[in-house]
């Protein structure tokens, strides 16, 4: 039976024949690899060097609430710069000096306070006349 869309082949023609299938893969060598890139790749995660050590930050934070706590990881955050080679030396640092200025000012605070306090500044007797 023929098929109506399709035009008429003449009588002794040959029908064509379908495509070929694609050849197999020939197994032996594989393909070589691509070559590397001649440019370096980026580094997409940071080398144990660049670590900041958490107790300067910590150091450098507290310095403007609890100054002692600040000299406190301060120290310790410089001496575990100085044995690991992490950074933050230079936060360590700034919260040592900010929490040394902190104590000053509090100490000296302390001291004005008891001062007006010895001066009769807070009596705590009081007069009804």
């Amino acid at each position: 039976m023929t098929d109506p869309n399709l035009p008429e082949q003449p009588a002794g023609a040959v029908p064509p024949t379908p495509p070929a299938a694609p050849a197999a893969p020939a197994y032996g060598t594989p393909p070589a690899a691509p070559a590397a890139p001649a440019y370096a790749a980026p580094a997409y995660g940071a080398p144990a060097s660049t670590k900041t050590n958490v107790l300067a930050i910590v150091s450098l934070v507290s310095a403007f609430f609890i100054s002692l706590v600040a000299v406190i990881t301060g120290h310790i955050a410089l001496s575990q710069i100085k044995k690991t080679g992490e950074q933050g030396r230079g936060l360590a640092i700034a919260g040592l000096i900010l929490g040394y200025i902190g104590l000053v000012v509090g100490i000296i605070w302390i001291i004005v306070i008891i001062a007006i306090a010895a001066a009769g500044g807070f009596s705590a007797s009081y007069s009804t006349y």
